[in-house]
């Protein structure tokens, strides 16, 4: 077995989890999306392993087409390991465990630690994940369901299903005060992670809001659904033409460090469509580099919510040249 191969083997922990390394390759790190579609990758596959199926190949009972739909998606960065900060060589260990949250959905959370840091052996345990979250590691949450096209061709009308072989019964059950539920339905009501102005932050300028045409190249997947991870993309890059209107440059925007960002999902969107994408944001009264940005995304058509974000970052200084 070569280096690499060992660096990225994967392991069943029990019936809900799996291990990996992970050796940090050119398409899993950058200042855009790449590292979240590969945690919506490492889901996909910690959910066929612990429901004894392949989720890239579900079909519904009548034999549609069935996607493990992403619902909620946060991520919270840490000290060391952070969704813009990895690069080309760096040696993870990564920790997943899949949670039952109803009978079409599920909820996997992942641990990115790096490799020779000592953390809990095992399961992973979801107090670790949202009470004491170490401070060197990476978590993420991902709630998914099972959805299907009601309309061929169509993707503004997907119905929830359950595939047949969807083995769900034996999985943990996430603790209710866990559950994502009640706060991601606010957030659908509202528009908005933040219906009310966090608190010990003030206004960083007026409310923005900006089109946005769906690129056919970049945004959608193999299945012509707009591919989960694009939905980041499309919001970073509605905020760095925010960042540059400002005066700021290429560079910070690369070097923002995002302590914890959260999207859900509640639409997708056809080829061709129009989005307005609108941003409100607040900075820290107290450490000024320290922002928040709320964006919403629509359909400009129909006015119809697709995704809203919340972004908590870290606007890191570019050194001087004399540094």
């Amino acid at each position: 077995m070569s280096g690499i191969d060992a660096l990225n083997s994967v392991r069943m922990v029990d019936g809900s989890s799996l291990t990996r390394r992970v050796t940090v390759s050119p398409g899993m790190c950058s200042s855009g999306s790449q590292i979240f579609g590969r945690i919506g990758d490492w889901t996909w596959e910690a959910v066929s392993a612990a429901c004894g199926m392949n989720a890239h190949a579900a079909t519904t009972a009548d034999g549609r087409p069935a996607y493990l739909s992403f619902y909620y998606y946060r991520v919270r960065g840490g000290k060391t390991v952070h969704p813009h900060g990895l690069t080309f060589g760096d040696e993870l260990r990564v920790c997943s465990r899949v949670f039952q949250i109803g009978s079409q959905s599920t909820l996997t959370l992942h641990r990115l630690a790096p490799a020779g840091l000592t953390v809990p052996e095992g399961p992973l345990d979801p107090e670790e994940v949202y009470e004491r979250p170490h401070p060197d590691c990476m978590y993420a949450e991902n709630f998914n369901r099972w959805i299907a096209r009601s309309t061929p061709g169509s993707n503004q009308r997907l119905s929830e299903v359950t595939p047949p072989d969807f083995a769900y019964a034996d999985l943990p059950r996430l603790p209710n005060r866990h559950s994502p539920r009640t706060p991601v339905g606010r957030a659908r009501a509202a528009g908005s992670f933040y219906a009310e102005p966090p608190q010990g932050f003030v206004p960083a300028g007026p409310a923005h809001t900006t089109p946005y045409t769906l690129d056919v190249v970049r945004d959608l997947n193999g299945v012509g659904l707009v591919y989960f991870a694009s939905y980041f993309s499309i919001f970073d890059t509605v905020l760095l033409g925010l960042w540059r209107s400002q005066g700021r440059s290429d560079e910070q925007f690369l070097r923002r460090k995002v302590a914890q960002q959260k999207v859900g999902y509640f639409g997708n969107a056809d080829p061709g469509a129009v989005l307005t994408i609108s941003v409100n944001r607040w900075r820290s009264e107290t450490a000024p580099d320290l922002e928040i940005a709320d964006m919403a995304m629509h359909d400009a058509a129909t006015n119809r919510l697709l995704a809203v974000t919340g972004i908590e970052l870290e606007a890191t200084p570019v050194p001087s040249p004399n540094t």
